[in-house]
């Protein structure tokens, strides 16, 4: 236990690698002059009351979780299983292969409740992990709201974003099997630069398709991959036939996170000694992503509050399933009741205007057909600054909760979240990626639904990563160039005749 003390230079005994650090306005230099860990509890100045109480409770260090949770094991419907793209069977281990190692197959199909995080993971993870849990409390102001608004906070990691927390498993135990080479795609590029620097520490090779909006966009994501030693590729790409394909019918296309993986899954499908990572979608990678969620519920436990409404932007999945999961839990025991809610992209909005049903992960039809709500495979949205939302469809277990009725689901055109993304810049101080922007709007609606009700709600938000190498699509909001995209009725009726018929 170690006594907190807001008036002590340094209340943080060396011993100690995971204390709590409650700051103020000014910046704790224990924290960084010991080389410490401190799980950071940020407190505005209005705020110094929950400091002191804070300090007067003798709060437990909070440390890094040991272990990922699985919310199939709690569920009282389990979800549908992948079929196999021929033969409409259920996935067996062995069609896996060719694209995953052993450890992930098993994670991808477990039904165990927590799986064992291997130190050689928590050893990476500790260069920025916990991760702040910071009250909003400048934006609280501004928006003159009763609510109370937390955000927990991913921009600190190396990439800038919550994608290392799978990326470092992932390219860890396919160095543990003697895999040397890995294959992935990437939207706005966060995935792919987190992949990268994983792949830098473990020594792979990593080759990277870029959606080419995406590429064109984010040039300085492109260069982190390159820095961290990957090759980028735009995509689509005249590289595989997936690419070749798309580029005969269109030759300027731009791309999309379907074709990108197409073009990943089949590099490594027909290189022995390639294997596939995947930065969003399947069950592993949500797994991986619960330590979000898993270190969020002590840090707000540790403060003595608990969320009415948690609020997390969805394209794939794994930021929004990685806070949530390990609340829905906490709900589903009866323990806690807040509203769950997703916000996705207008132009892009599987959840709330697609359908629930079996469909393939890429555009070419390559990958195991998943049960999830899909707006077609070859659907192809607008390119819109949020990169990493850019999926046609969402996670199937994400789905599969939605259909359970957990949690619901909302979509937000991209001015609206640029508009709230300037809100909070200006009043929090971090520049949020285009993709969180989404759950800053939704938040935004909420405290101002409290302001007019009088509701003191406690809302706690999904940050997942930091904007500074999405600055042009500011310069876009900023210059008065920035409209909302949003799809026509008939390109997805059309991309959703084409979802294959699964009885």
């Amino acid at each position: 236990m170690v006594a907190l003390s807001p008036s002590s230079a340094n209340p943080f005994p060396v011993s100690s690698p995971s204390s709590i650090c409650i700051r103020d306005e000014v910046q704790c230099l224990g924290c960084f002059s010991m080389n410490i860990n401190p799980m950071c509890l940020r407190v505005s100045n209005g705020f110094k009351a929950r400091a002191k109480a804070a300090s007067n409770a003798n709060l437990k260090a909070i440390e890094i979780p040991s272990q990922w949770y699985n919310l199939i094991s709690d569920l009282p419907v389990k979800p549908p299983p992948p079929l196999h793209p021929k033969t409409f069977e259920p996935v067996k281990p062995e069609d896996l292969a060719p694209l995953f190692p052993d450890e992930l197959i098993k994670q991808e199909a477990t039904v165990e409740k927590f799986i064992d995080i291997p130190e050689e993971v928590l050893d990476i993870y500790r260069l920025w992990r916990p991760t702040p849990l910071i009250r909003a409390k400048r934006l609280e102001k501004l928006l003159d709201t009763p609510a109370k608004i937390y955000y927990k906070y991913e921009g600190v990691s190396p990439a800038g974003s919550h994608k290392p927390n799978t990326a470092v498993p992932q390219v860890f135990y396919n160095a543990q099997q003697g895999v040397k080479n890995v294959v992935t795609e990437t939207g706005a590029g966060q995935w792919g630069s987190s992949l990268a620097f994983a792949c830098s520490l473990f020594g792979l090779d990593c080759e990277v398709w870029q959606v080419r909006a995406s590429y064109d966009q984010k040039p300085y994501r492109r260069l982190m991959m390159e820095t961290w030693g990957a090759k980028v590729h735009p995509s689509p790409s005249s590289l595989t036939d997936a690419g070749r394909e798309i580029l005969q019918k269109d030759p300027s296309s731009p791309g999309s996170l379907g074709i990108a993986i197409s073009e990943a899954v089949e590099v490594a499908a027909t290189n022995a000694d390639t294997k596939y990572c995947l930065g969003s979608v399947l069950n592993h990678v949500l797994l991986h992503q619960t330590i979000i969620g898993e270190e969020c519920l002590k840090q707000m436990e540790a403060i003595g509050e608990t969320p009415d409404l948690i609020i997390g932007c969805t394209g794939g999945g794994s930021n929004f399933a990685g806070l949530s999961f390990p609340f829905i839990r906490e709900k589903l025991s009866g323990k806690i009741n807040p509203v769950i809610r997703a916000v996705e992209p207008t132009a892009c909005p599987s959840l709330t205007k697609g359908v629930y049903a079996y469909d393939y992960g890429d555009t070419a039809g390559l990958t195991p057909l998943m049960k999830m709500h899909t707006l077609g495979h070859d659907f192809i949205p607008d390119p819109i600054h949020a990169g990493g939302l850019r999926y046609h469809g969402m996670a199937p277990l994400i789905s599969h909760v939605h259909e359970l009725g957990f949690m619901e689901a909302i979509a937000i055109p991209q001015t609206e979240c640029f508009q709230g993304a300037l809100q909070f810049a200006r009043s929090e101080g971090i520049i949020p990626a285009p993709e969180p922007t989404h759950a800053i709007a939704a938040t935004i609606r909420e405290a101002i639904h409290c302001r007019e009700t009088g509701e003191a709600k406690v809302i706690l938000m999904a940050m997942c990563g930091h904007g500074h190498f999405d600055l042009t699509s500011y310069e876009k909001y900023l210059r008065g160039n920035m409209v909302d995209l949003s799809f026509a009725e008939e390109k997805i009726q059309a991309s959703l005749a084409r979802v294959p018929q699964v009885a």
